[in-house]
């Protein structure tokens, strides 16, 4: 490892625990414990106030209030890195490590309210579509006020782009195939709506808020909203398998199972028919694809795509 990385790294080790003992950080670093004094000295000398603890117990440590800065971003740009990085979490990948570093190192009203987003968040897949991405203070904003039982006010623009001022008890954040909904209630309409984050403008925190139904989950109320909008397909499917297994890869907000004997009957809606072949083909079982028929060739042309590219 380059010295340069050593010491970024070292640095991460001692502002991720409060105090390490020389043997530790040189496992960590694969280096020898003479290896991690002279980096030490390196550290100190460009004015990072490592502590060395002598005795039994020693080791070393960042001195008290010193945090790292966050690689020249500004507060909203290390916000929004943190938010990616969220997002990516609830995707399954693993991002721990970076986030912590992140969250780390941001302003303490920023990263509070990154931890409200994340507590606030659920995530529905979807085929990709066109994506509206709302600033991030906008989400984190929204984030806080689920969170906190608060309400937001600003203006909000309808599809045609006609705008009203508006005041809603957020009761959560979706992220939905690139697009963000906020399940929660409007005060100006008396009633439970969902809203596009990305139409908020001039947001704002408000006072206290609506409370969210009981047992009120916001992934399913934006599905189950989302299903009366027209789709492109409504597509059916027999899958070879058993409900139980079918529901591993097929969950509930994705797609509706219904036991058929001892198979299962896949129905959902979606506006690309690549996409649902997509998912057929992770299935893990055979299926009969009943409607649309169009469905038929997709999953046909995919694997026309996977046997070339085996092929090389």
């Amino acid at each position: 490892m380059a010295k340069a990385g050593r010491l970024l790294e070292l640095l991460e080790a001692l502002q991720s625990q409060p105090s390490r003992t020389g043997p530790e950080l040189a496992r960590r670093l694969g280096v020898d414990v003479r290896t991690v004094r002279r980096d030490v000295a390196a550290l100190q000398g460009l004015g990072i106030p490592v502590e060395a603890e002598r005795g039994p117990g020693g080791g070393y440590r960042l001195g008290r209030g010193f945090r790292m800065p966050p690689l020249m971003l500004t507060a909203a740009e290390a916000g929004t890195v943190a938010l990616a990085l969220t997002a990516g979490r609830h995707q399954g990948l693993e991002v721990e490590a970076a986030l912590g570093k992140i969250l780390r190192v941001l302003p303490d009203r920023i990263g509070a309210q990154v931890e409200a987003l994340e507590a606030a968040l659920s995530f529905v897949a979807r085929p990709p579509g066109d994506a509206a991405p709302p600033e991030a203070d906008v989400l984190l904003l929204l984030g806080e006020a689920a969170r906190r039982g608060r309400r937001v006010q600003g203006r909000y623009a309808t599809a045609a782009g006609e705008e009203s001022a508006r005041e809603v008890s957020p009761h959560g954040v979706v992220g939905h195939g690139g697009r963000w909904y906020v399940p929660g209630f409007d005060h100006g309409r008396g009633e439970l709506r969902t809203f596009r984050a990305d139409r908020f403008r001039a947001l704002r925190l408000g006072g206290r808020g609506e409370p969210a139904p009981d047992g009120f989950d916001a992934a399913a109320h934006v599905t189950r909203a989302l299903a009366r909008v027209p789709w492109a397909h409504a597509v059916e499917v027999l899958l070879r398998t058993p409900p139980e297994t079918a529901a591993r890869r097929f969950p509930p907000p994705l797609a509706e199972l219904q036991p058929e004997g001892r198979d299962t009957v896949l129905r959902m809606r979606a506006d690309s028919l690549d996409w649902v072949a997509g998912l057929l083909a992770g299935a893990e079982c055979d299926f009969v694809i009943r409607r649309p028929d169009a469905l038929r060739d997709a999953v046909a042309a995919l694997g026309r795509r996977l046997a070339a590219m085996a092929r090389g």
